[in-house]
């Protein structure tokens, strides 16, 4: 029975974003904590699968700007009720650089990163939009910060994506700082292309392959440090 129930809330949540209601997303939202629902699964379940929906038409041209602003507005009020229910994890797992990347102002999945990655317990530095090459490269080396996240729905700034690659070369930091790239513009063949770490087909996928990034550089971080003690008790 409870899975019927926390089902019917999040296919509330999911039309409420579709059909940009805010209304019905503060409603589904409020049932959320009213029935105990775990907040984070509302959010995945609910809200995001809503905004996964209303991308793919956009995509397909069956939706345009207007009705993705009314879309996001609808996601946001189910957010603002949920979020400050669901706990994030105590230890901060490293630190995410996040932004949209030069030339684009479509933030709406790249908030949902930010969102699902904050309670998951990661620290978001959050860029925002139309965000410049070397203010990723250098809010990366001034926060040490370990992955640096780029989204673009537009053709034309994949280029940014490539030159932040290119940059993160000519500054000795490609490997130490992992990238992943996301976004409808964005494929594998684009991601093979110019050198990223990881793509993510949609915000919960990016999310999981960022856990991965940051569990490779932090397991490659304690196994130089156990190398380097080893090294020091020998001598």
């Amino acid at each position: 029975m409870d899975d019927d129930k926390n089902t019917k809330v999040f296919e509330k949540l999911t039309q409420a974003v579709i059909t940009g209601d805010c209304a019905m997303a503060e409603e589904g939202a409020n049932d959320v904590l009213n029935k105990g629902i775990p907040p984070y699964d509302a959010v995945i379940n609910g809200l995001a699968e809503g905004m996964k929906v209303v991308g793919e038409k956009y995509e397909k041209k069956e939706y345009f700007l207007p009705e993705m602003l009314l879309s996001a507005d609808a996601m946001y009020a189910g957010l603002n009720i949920l979020t400050p229910h669901i706990k994030s994890e105590d230890k901060q797992k490293g630190k995410v650089i996040l932004g949209v990347v030069e030339g684009d102002i479509h933030d709406i999945g790249k908030n949902i990163v930010k969102t699902m990655l904050t309670v998951a317990g990661y620290e978001v530095i959050d860029l925002g939009k139309d965000v410049p090459v070397a203010e990723f490269i250098e809010k990366a080396k001034s926060e040490g910060a370990k992955v640096i996240a780029m989204s673009t729905l537009m053709t034309p700034t994949l280029m940014s994506m490539k030159a932040v690659e290119e940059k993160l070369k000519d500054e000795r930091l490609k490997g130490k700082v992992k990238t992943i790239i996301g976004g409808s513009a964005v494929s594998e063949t684009w991601r093979a292309n110019i050198g990223s770490d990881a793509f993510g087909a949609d915000a919960m996928e990016a999310v999981d392959k960022i856990k991965a990034l940051v569990s490779s550089i932090t397991a490659a971080a304690e196994a130089l440090k156990q190398e380097e003690k080893k090294t020091t008790d020998e001598k």
